[in-house]
C-alpha cells in the first residue's frame, strides 16, 4: 500500500503544469491587489482548485497509461489500488495547508491585518474542496470514464465561481468568512461522508472492469 501511496503522490507532483503554476500566480497577485487583506483567503480558494483539479488529473493519466493492466500482474487488491489514490489526496492537502498558511501570511504582513477567521476558514477551503472534488470525480472516473470525470470537475467549479462571485459583488468579501463558518461543521462532516461512500462506490467500479 505504501508503494501504492508513493506512487500516486509522486504522479500528482510531476505531472503539474508548470505553465498553469504561472497563471495561478498572475492570478494571485491580482487577488492580493483586489481583495485586499483577504486576498489569501481567495487565493486560498484558488489554490485549492488547482489542487482538486491536478488529483483527477493524475487519476486520469492512470487510465490513459492503462495501469490496470499492469496493476493485475501485481500481488494487490483491487481495494488497495483506489484505496491509495484517495489516500494520496489525502497526504496532498498537506501542500494546501501549507500554502494557504503562506499565502495568508504574506497577505496579512502585506496589509498589516490578522483575522483569524479568515486563516481558519482558507485551510478549511484548501482541506474541503479536493476532497469534494475528488469524492465526485473518481467514481466517475471508474464508472462512466475519464471524460466525465473531467465535465464533472468543470461542473464543480460553476458553483464556486458564483459563491465568489456573490461575496464580491454582494455582501462582500469581508462577510465571506463569517457568512460560512456557522456551516464549517455541516460541510465538513459532508465532504468526510462523500470522501468514504465515494471510496466504496470506486472500488466496485474499478472491480468490474477487470
Amino acid at each position: 500500500m505504501r508503494g501504492l501511496i508513493y506512487k500516486e503522490v509522486s504522479v500528482f507532483y510531476k505531472s503539474v503544469d508548470k505553465k498553469m503554476f504561472v497563471i495561478a500566480s498572475g492570478f494571485t497577485l491580482l487577488l492580493f491587489y483586489q481583495a485586499g487583506a483577504y486576498g489569501g483567503m481567495m487565493a486560498s480558494v484558488m489554490l485549492a482548485m488547482m489542487i482538486g483539479a491536478q488529483n483527477v488529473m493524475s487519476f486520469i493519466s492512470d487510465d490513459k497509461a492503462r495501469w490496470q493492466r499492469y496493476q493485475m500482474a501485481m500481488p494487490v487488491s483491487s481495494f488497495s489500488v483506489v484505496a491509495s489514490k484517495y489516500l494520496s489526496v489525502l497526504c496532498t492537502l498537506g501542500f494546501g495547508i501549507a500554502g494557504s498558511i503562506v499565502l495568508n501570511l504574506i497577505s496579512s504582513i502585506c496589509y498589516r491585518s490578522f483575522n483569524a477567521s479568515v486563516w481558519g476558514i482558507s485551510v478549511f477551503i484548501v482541506v474541503w474542496i479536493p476532497l469534494i472534488w475528488t469524492g465526485i470525480c473518481l467514481p466517475c472516473t471508474y464508472w462512466f470514464g475519464v471524460q466525465s470525470a473531467q465535465v464533472m470537475g468543470l461542473v464543480f467549479v460553476i458553483p464556486l465561481f458564483y459563491l465568489v462571485k456573490y461575496f464580491e459583488d454582494g455582501i462582500g468579501v469581508s462577510m465571506m468568512a463569517d457568512s460560512l463558518a456557522p456551516y464549517g461543521l455541516a460541510a465538513g462532516a459532508a465532504a468526510v461522508v462523500l470522501f468514504a461512500v465515494s471510496l466504496a462506490v470506486s472500488v466496485a467500479g474499478y472491480a468490474r472492469r477487470k
